[in-house]
């Protein structure tokens, strides 16, 4: 830190800002401002190897880049002399004024002022200067700005500067709210995380993009603590979460495309070229932000070769978007891009034929031909329909004819044709059509009882193996014939035992050893389930898991209920006509100190860190525990995510996200940034690995004994332990919603304690809880709950956001009055509460039906009526059903009050706040956890 008696260079005046709580210096010749202090530039800085920067040459130098006149006051600073530590984009208004750039003959860097670039860009190594001048203490190559204390400043403001921890930036304030008196406010939830504070001219740019949205990767810190020490002290995870392939819904900005592959990578640890980086020795050379290696950047980095001429490299996508995609060069192929390949495995046992899976299955192939991503043409698509036989069909490109060819020896399975069964989809679309409107009435009468699943996945996976590409099976029964047969081990009186947690398990090694060959063929496997009875769907879902495929559960389907065949046509159309990442691998790196130790989600760890997917389909999140190994001395720290993919139209690229944090040794700034939904969603992937290493219970006590670590950490560091201590239970304002989300993570069907879950549904939720996106998962273990019978005139109308939902209520029963309507939603269904007294005209408007007693519940579709309150509360539905990113199409129950006990309950169970069987209240919860945090009691 600079003395007190520290003086300014000649010609400057420092003048404090109350309002930005920051001094603002000024050169009295000029009445040019600047928030930084002004340094003096020194005649020969050394760089970071100890050798002198050499004098500008005094002829041309042919290899160096030019660039126009106006680009390169970015690189030299002003014409008086001075460097403007605060150089950014060129163009980029900072808080200082803005001097008119000229435009002007190009302008060759590196033969003027190279001293000038060099002191602004590298921190110098300053000898002992003289006392009358400043002396800095300089950061480790991050371009951080020293602090000035001039004579004169009062001991408050001095003691404002030294707790901003010399990174010039003020740190998050800490507001602390006791959870026993305060109640859990549900529209917390949808707030962003804590704001990612950077010490000031960490970014290069000033772009608004350049840190990672927290839609595409969230931390559950956002300021990394120094040592492991400290964040073993706070008690609070450090992990990421991340969704590399997140939709773009209307609204949001598309990641921009890098065409030019010129791609500028660390020699060293191989990180990408982002917006912290810092460029070095005039512009010519970039300094790593992860390892501080210095690099050449690349001949043609600064060369727009789209116009042919010399760019602008402040322009470029990499230096201004935190999240970018680049087309690879062939270097980055281990083969040429591999097309789309679709290779469908169709049930067609009696029972799958029965419930109408088959007929809804074919008819929405059918009609999503158009939409399978075949841009290029290359497209290939396979169908395979298998009993106790499989049934492969040749389509020979074109005809409209196809031949229907039966291998029934399913223990040795061969393909019975060399061509024509895997087929090119423009060339054979006609063929494929006859087909799929013929597959339902061939197999009608089928009257055999028996899936051999496993040998249909093994002929899929040779027709398709030499290329890769995605296997989506439907299946509706428990397969029972030949490799991977599996036995029906459902067994009620293990239910709510220790033993059944052996039921999440796979009971065969096929699925985890087909899988691994899948991957390693870039084959990715979708599972669709539709069985009335027990299916292991525990064995099933190791399939996607392993793959980076999804699974999808439909129990009891019947497409005779429209409901039913809408849903599944509707995911299953999403899932066809979804854009996919094929043959990806993804890594993520991170500032020195930092290592990935541990990953949550449905991918295959090739090597330490390197994540094998061979189909990334979009929204689906992953988590990753990170460790800190050293004490971590940089002012902020990097993380990146690579994932190099071919796309679903033949193209190589690169998807990078980077995601800057800063670095804090204060325990109170590291609770102010705690994200409680990245926190929740790594306990939900922690509690789901618990269950199935251990037991179901030691998942619950595990989540349970991490909330209490981190409050009885707040309590012991940031509360005055004192005599009414006991009486309250602290927690930061930022996490006053973390007790609720454990809670219902506790009451969530994955890990919920009860002997009533039938463990396919408990495999199924296990399945979500690790797959799906934070705004999908939140509204999972905490649902939304709306009264639609009193709700503001606005809501259900569209608004500048699209339809205005009303304000959710917190979610206990308490709330519920016996003449309401109202709406309970998950993500994954939603129910429409009819209270008992309802009055007719409300049942009228809403259900078309003379009164509450003719009301039928169960699963229903709403029908849209000619009045107001109808439309209003139909565009709700409609909205929650569009408003998240996933393929999801949650089902809607209608609930009576007094009606069908089992979905009574159902819904009920919703409501987390409220005592359901063994599980407590939200009060008593609390009071349990404050017990254990003061010592007393026992979980």
């Amino acid at each position: 830190m600079a003395s007190s008696t520290q003086q300014l260079p000649p010609g400057w005046a420092a003048e404090w800002d109350a309002t930005n709580q920051r001094y603002l210096f000024i050169e009295t010749a000029t009445g040019r401002t600047q928030w930084e202090p002004p340094v003096h530039v020194p005649t020969a800085p050394i760089d970071d190897h100890g050798v002198s920067v050499s004098p500008p040459p005094s002829h041309h130098n042919p290899r160096r880049r030019q660039y126009a006149a106006g680009q390169t006051q970015a690189y030299y600073g002003t014409t008086d002399g001075f460097v403007d530590p605060s150089y950014g984009a060129a163009g980029v208004v900072g808080p200082q004024t803005q001097q008119p750039v000229a435009s002007g003959p190009l302008f060759t860097p590196g033969l003027a002022a190279e001293q000038q670039f060099a002191a602004q860009q590298q921190q110098p190594l300053y000898q002992a200067p003289p006392s009358h001048e400043s002396q800095y203490i300089n950061a480790p190559g991050f371009g951080q700005e020293p602090a000035y204390y001039p004579p004169s400043a009062p001991v408050n403001q001095l003691a404002d500067q030294f707790g901003q921890m010399g990174i010039g930036q003020k740190p998050l304030q800490l507001y602390t709210t006791n959870l026993l008196t305060s109640p859990p406010d549900p529209r917390e939830l949808s707030h962003p995380p804590p704001e990612i504070r950077l010490p000031p001219n960490s970014c290069i740019t000033a772009s608004p993009y350049a840190n990672a949205d927290y839609t595409y990767q969230r931390s559950t810190l956002n300021a990394i603590p120094t040592t492991s020490s400290l964040l073993n002290k706070a008690k609070i995870p450090l992990a990421l979460v991340i969704t590399p392939y997140r939709a773009v819904k209307d609204g949001d900005s598309p990641v921009p495309l890098v065409t030019d592959t010129v791609i500028a990578r660390c020699r060293r640890c191989r990180t990408y070229i982002n917006p912290y980086v810092q460029f070095i020795d005039g512009g010519n050379r970039w300094r790593c932000c992860m390892c501080n290696m210095s690099n050449e950047v690349p001949q043609l980095f600064d060369w727009d070769q789209v116009r042919n001429q010399p760019g602008d490299r402040w322009t470029r996508d990499e230096l201004n978007h935190s999240v970018v995609e680049f087309v690879a060069p062939t270097e980055y192929m281990v083969r040429p891009p591999q097309p789309a390949v679709y290779v469908i495995l169709i049930d067609v046992s009696h029972t799958a034929i029965q419930s109408g899976m088959v007929a809804t299955a074919t008819r929405t192939i059918l009609e999503s031909l158009d939409r399978i991503p075949n841009e290029d043409e290359r497209t290939k698509i396979a169908i395979i329909a298998y009993d106790t036989s499989l049934y492969f069909f040749s389509m020979p490109p074109g005809t409209t004819e196809s031949t229907m060819l039966v291998v029934s020896d399913v223990d040795d399975v061969f393909l019975p044709k060399p061509t024509d069964l895997l087929v090119n989809l423009s060339e054979a679309k006609a063929s494929l059509e006859s087909l799929l409107t013929r597959i339902n009435d061939m197999f009608q009468d089928n009257h055999t009882v028996g899936s051999a699943m496993g040998p249909a996945l093994q002929a899929g996976f040779k027709l398709m193996a030499p290329i890769g590409g995605k296997i989506i099976v439907l299946s509706a029964s428990l397969p029972n014939v030949g490799a991977g047969a599996l036995k029906n081990r459902e067994d009620p009186k293990i239910l709510g035992t220790s033993k059944e947690s052996g039921l999440l398990q796979p009971a065969s090694p096929f699925y985890k050893t087909f899988a691994i060959e899948c991957s390693r063929a870039q084959v990715s496997v979708d599972m669709f389930l539709f069985s009335s009875s027990y299916q292991d769907v525990a064995s099933l879902a190791c399939l996607p898991h392993y793959t980076s495929g999804q699974t999808f559960f439909y129990p009891a389907f019947s497409a005779s209920r429209s409901e039913d065949a809408i849903k599944f046509a509707h995911e299953f159309g999403e899932i066809l006509a979804m854009p996919i990442m094929l043959e990806a691998v993804m890594r993520v790196r991170a500032s020195k100190g930092l290592r990935m130790a541990s990953f949550h989600g449905n991918f295959f760890v090739r090597s330490t860190d390197l994540l094998a997917m061979p189909a990334v389909p979009m929204d689906q999140s992953y988590t990753i525990e990170v460790q800190i190994e050293d004490t971590i001395t940089a002012p902020f720290v990097v993380f990146q995510t690579a994932v190099l993919h071919t796309t679903c139209y033949g193209e190589r690229r690169i998807r990078v996200i980077t995601h800057a944090l800063p670095t804090t040794s204060n325990l109170s700034e590291l609770f102010a940034s705690a994200d409680q939904v990245a926190i929740a969603t790594f306990l939900a992937n922690k509690a789901v690995e618990r269950s199935i290493t251990h037991k179901l219970e030691d998942s619950r006590d595990t989540i349970m004994q991490k909330l209490v670590d981190i409050l009885m950490s707040y309590k012991s560091s940031m509360t005055a332990a004192g005599a009414g201590a006991s009486a309250q239970l602290a927690i930061s304002e930022n996490l006053k919603m973390l007790p609720l989300l454990t809670l219902g993570l506790l009451k969530n069907v994955g890990i919920r304690q009860s002997a009533q879950i039938p463990p396919d549904l408990r495999a199924y939720a296990q399945c979500l809880l690790t797959s799906l996106p934070s705004q999908l998962l939140i509204p999972y273990i905490h649902p939304n709950f709306y009264s639609l019978h009193n709700m503001p005139p606005e809501a259900g109308t569209v608004g500048e956001h699209g339809v205005i939902l009303p304000v959710p209520l917190p979610l206990t029963s308490e709330r519920l009055e016996r003449h309401g309507l109202y709406l309970i939603e998950d993500s994954q269904n939603m129910f429409l509460w009819v209270g008992r007294d309802a009055v007719p005209s409300l049942v009228e408007d809403v259900f078309n039906l003379p009164s509450y007693e003719v009301l039928r519940g169960g699963k229903t579709t709403l029908p849209v009526l000619d009045n107001d309150f109808s439309q209003r509360v139909n565009a709700i539905i409609q909205k929650i059903r569009e408003m998240r990113r996933g393929v999801y199409y949650p089902h809607l129950y209608v609930v009576k009050e007094d009606g069908e006990p089992p979905l009574r309950l159902w819904a009920l169970s919703c409501l987390i706040q409220d005592r359901a069987d063994v599980l407590p209240s939200y009060q008593q919860f609390i009071g349990q956890v404050r017990d254990k945090v003061n010592g007393a009691g026992t979980y």
